[in-house]
């Protein structure tokens, strides 16, 4: 797990667990949200966006979190690991009810957490695992046949992941 993409639905936890992950692994860290939406909520052109994600695959060592389907390729195929938050609906409206809560919306960019929620956000949550989810397998089949895909299908699964790699890779006394 050197190269590792995290996708999933809004509210799955895919910052969360992006940090648990960079910090036991001591990796690099980088929020797509960050990258993508300046202070004002403007969105970074297409083509700067796809050149600064170019940029960050081509390091050794990477955890990159974000959905962004349309450069999802670019990170599939530099990527050894995909970690894809498929979790239900429900589960991802608690998870963003709870970030509103603690964050109380905004920007925070030590977090990784961008807190923007509108009825498109509720509504693309609500239908993500019909429509979103389709397509982002057939990316991951398309361009990264090559990666260890892990589907996790609830925050139990991705917290013993998180326990598993921490207890991987303490340091020896």
């Amino acid at each position: 797990m050197e190269r590792i993409a995290i996708i999933g639905c809004g509210g799955s936890g895919k910052s969360t667990i992006a940090r648990q992950l960079a910090q036991s692994l001591e990796a690099p860290l980088t929020h797509l949200d960050r990258v993508y939406y300046d202070e004002q909520w403007r969105p970074l052109p297409q083509g700067e966006f796809a050149a600064q994600q170019e940029e960050l695959v081509a390091g050794e060592r990477w955890i990159i979190e974000g959905n962004y389907a349309s450069t999802l390729p670019i990170r599939l195929a530099a990527a050894d690991t995909v970690i894809f938050l498929d979790l239900p609906a429900v589960t991802c409206l608690w998870g963003i009810a709870q970030r509103r809560w603690r964050y109380r919306g905004g920007q925070h960019h030590q977090d990784g957490v961008y807190d923007r929620i509108t009825w498109n956000f509720v509504r693309y949550i609500l239908d993500y695992r019909r429509s979103m989810r389709p397509r982002v397998q057939n990316l991951v089949r398309e361009h990264g046949p090559h990666v260890r895909l892990l589907t996790l299908n609830s925050r139990r699964q991705a917290n013993r992941l998180t326990k598993r790699v921490r207890d991987e890779h303490q340091p020896l006394p």
